[in-house]
């Protein structure tokens, strides 16, 4: 009976952490397109995703946890814009981020932006709620810091 019981409790949570899949948008027009549609803003995470060790850290600690899933459904639409060095990307993704990169000002990795954006003749307008980079202290420590960012929009 331990036994049943106890596949089941595995088959269960692993069922929950497969529901907990995040949607990273790699289109800035695509995001946003759903964050207005979603009134959430963006978060914008500007990595390295193949060469940044505090990228790869970030991700690990916070990012892809089961506290963050749960967060950023209820308040935000996930933007990923890598820098890879190995990896390969479309000529439009690179520049595309290449863009992105310099409109944010990003001189380093890894960056967290928080945004909200409206479409003007064609082009993106952002307006920046702020920023912050890898936090220690696991997932409650980061998202402490993201909700303050938040707060202030």
């Amino acid at each position: 009976m331990k036994k049943i019981i106890l596949t089941v409790l595995v088959v269960m949570s692993s069922l929950a952490v497969q529901a907990q899949e995040l949607k990273w948008e790699t289109d800035i027009n695509k995001a946003i397109s759903v964050s207005n549609k979603t009134k959430k803003p963006m978060l914008l995470f500007f990595t390295g995703s193949d060469w940044c060790g505090w990228c790869i850290r970030l991700q690990k600690e916070v990012l892809k946890t089961p506290d963050f899933a749960t967060w950023a459904k209820k308040n935000v639409v996930l933007v990923e814009l890598d820098y890879p060095r190995s990896v390969p990307q479309s000529d439009a993704i690179k520049a595309q981020n290449a863009g992105l990169q310099q409109a944010f000002g990003i001189q380093g990795f890894p960056t967290v932006y928080f945004a909200t954006a409206k479409q003007k003749n064609g082009k993106p307008s952002f307006t920046g709620i702020g920023s912050t980079g890898y936090v220690a202290g696991g997932p409650k420590a980061w998202l402490a810091e993201a909700d303050k960012i938040l707060k202030t929009k």
